[in-house]
C-alpha cells in the first residue's frame, strides 16, 4: 500500500556502516524480471490470494526448499475479512553467524489490478488491459524477496539466519501483518519490507488511522403525505457533515500545531424518494502521526454526529439516534535515526549506486504492525509508479536495483 510520504533529514551513514566495498553475489535479473510478470498475471485480491501464495511456495520447493519448512499461519481467521489464506512464511537456519533478518512483502492486490495483462515495453511495465492495474505493488515486491529467497537456495550462498514473510490482506487495513503468528518468524532483529515508489526510497515511519463505522436510525414516514412525521437519517448525516466540514475537520485537517486527515469516504442509505429515509450508514476514517490528535478527530466526528441527531426532530418531537464504532486500524510510527535496519537498507542501496532517501509516510504500511509487534522494520520501493490507477508501471531499472538490494540484506552483506 504505497503511500503519500514527506522526505526528512538523515545523517550520513558512517563507514563503519556502509557496506560499500562488501562483495555480494548478483541476482539473476532475467529470470527476476521473468518472475515478476508472471506474478502480475496472477490474480489474487485481498483475501484471495491462495495462487499466488502456491506460485511463490510452487518456486521455493522447486529451489531446494523442503517442505517442512513451508509455513502458513492461521491471520485470516482472525481478520475481520476472512479469507482464504494465512501468511507465508520461511525460516532459514544461518550458515553464517549473525542476528536473524527478515525479508517481507504483501501478496494482495487492489480489485482495480483483476484481470492485469502485464507487457514488458523498453524498461516499463505495464498492463495491456487498459481497464486494470498492473499489481507491481505489490507483486514487485512478492517477487523482490521471492528471488533474494531462490538465489540463496539454488546457489547455496552463505547466509545469516533469515526469515522470509509474505503476508495477505495489506490492501484492506494491514490484517496479515496485525494477526501474524509472531513465533513462526524467529525473533529477526532487522526487518526490511518492500511496498511502492523508487528503490532508494526508504519509509522510516507511517501515520496512524481509525476506521469508524457510522449507524444512523431515523423515523420513517410518507415524503408526500406526511413528511413532518419522519426523523430523516440523510439529513442527520447531512448537517453533521456540513459542521464538521465548517470546522476544518474534513480533509487536510490543522487545528493550531496538530495536523492530520479525514475522510467520510461511504454513505448507503434510501431507497425511495416518497419515503423519509430511515436508516443510513457511513464509514469514515481518520489519520494522524499524533494518536493524541488523532482521537480528538475521533471525538469530533462522534460529536457531530451525535448532536446533529439531537437537532433532526418530528412534529412529535422524535428524534434519531447514531451508533459509532471505532477501532484503531495501525498506529503510527517513527524508526530512530540509527535503527539497525535503516542503517543496513542505506548501506546497501549506496552499496549498489543509490543515494538513500528517508521518507514519513501519510498511509499504513505492514512496518506499522510489525514495528508495533516490537519488531522495527523499514520499507523500501521496488520500482511502481502510479499505484492503484489503470497507469501502473513497474521501472524495470529500480526493480533490478530492488532485487540487489534484497539480496546484499539477505547474505549479510548490508
Amino acid at each position: 500500500m504505497p503511500v503519500a510520504s514527506r522526505t526528512v533529514k538523515k545523517k550520513p551513514a558512517s563507514p563503519s556502516t556502509s557496506s560499500a566495498n562488501t562483495a555480494s553475489p548478483e541476482p539473476d535479473l532475467a529470470a527476476a524480471l521473468k518472475r515478476v510478470i508472471e506474478l502480475m498475471g496472477i490474480e489474487g485480491l485481498s483475501g484471495h490470494e491462495t495462487k499466488v501464495r502456491d506460485y511463490v511456495i510452487g518456486q521455493l520447493l522447486d529451489a531446494g526448499l523442503p517442505r517442512s519448512a513451508v509455513k502458513i499461519d492461521t491471520a485470516h481467521t482472525r481478520s475481520p475479512l476472512g479469507g482464504e489464506t494465512g501468511n507465508l512464511i520461511v525460516q532459514l537456519p544461518g550458515t553464517l553467524r549473525g542476528a536473524r533478518r527478515l525479508l517481507m512483502a504483501h501478496l494482495d492486490t487492489v480489485p482495480l489490478c483483476a484481470g492485469s495483462q502485464p507487457k514488458l515495453n523498453g524498461r516499463q511495465i505495464r498492463s495491456a488491459n487498459p481497464a486494470t492495474g498492473l499489481g507491481a505493488d505489490d507483486r514487485a515486491g512478492v517477487a523482490v524477496v521471492l528471488t533474494a529467497a531462490l538465489e540463496i537456495l539454488r546457489r547455496k550462498l552463505p547466509h545469516p539466519p533469515l526469515t522470509f514473510f509474505w503476508p495477505v490482506q495489506e490492501e484492506v487495513g494491514l490484517h496479515g501483518a496485525q494477526f501474524v503468528d509472531i513465533k513462526l518468524l524467529g525473533k529477526p532483529a532487522l526487518a526490511f519490507n518492500w511496498d511502492g515508489g523508487p528503490a532508494n526510497k526508504l519509509s522510516v515511519g507511517a501515520t496512524g488511522a481509525y476506521r469508524i463505522a457510522i449507524e444512523i436510525t431515523g423515523l420513517a414516514s410518507h415524503a408526500g403525505v406526511a413528511p413532518e412525521k419522519g426523523v430523516s437519517a440523510i439529513t442527520i448525516a447531512g448537517l453533521a457533515i456540513a459542521e464538521l466540514e465548517r470546522g476544518g475537520w474534513l480533509g487536510k485537517v490543522t487545528q493550531g500545531k496538530s495536523s492530520g486527515t479525514s475522510n467520510i469516504g461511504v454513505i448507503n442509505g434510501g431507497a425511495a424518494t416518497n419515503v423519509v429515509t430511515d436508516r443510513v450508514a457511513l464509514r469514515a476514517e481518520c489519520r494522524s502521526h499524533d494518536p493524541r490528535f488523532r482521537k480528538q478527530m475521533l471525538r469530533t466526528i462522534e460529536t457531530a454526529f451525535k448532536q446533529a441527531a439531537r437537532r433532526v426532530k418530528s412534529a412529535g418531537g422524535a428524534t434519531g439516534k447514531v451508533t459509532i464504532a471505532s477501532r484503531l486500524d495501525y498506529e503510527s510510527f517513527r524508526l530512530a535515526d540509527n535503527e539497525a535496519c535503516v542503517v543496513a537498507a542505506e548501506g546497501a542501496l549506496r552499496a549498489t549506486g543509490a543515494e538513500p532517501l528517508r521518507a514519513i509516510g501519510n498511509g499504513g504500511l505492514d512496518a506499522n504492525w510489525m514495528t508495533a509487534h516490537g519488531i522495527p522494520t523499514v520499507t523500501l520501493g521496488c520500482g511502481q509508479q502510479d499505484v492503484h490507477t489503470t497507469s501502473e508501471t513497474l521501472n524495470v531499472d529500480e526493480f533490478e536495483r530492488a532485487c540487489r538490494v534484497a539480496l546484499r540484506l539477505a547474505v549479510g552483506a548490508g
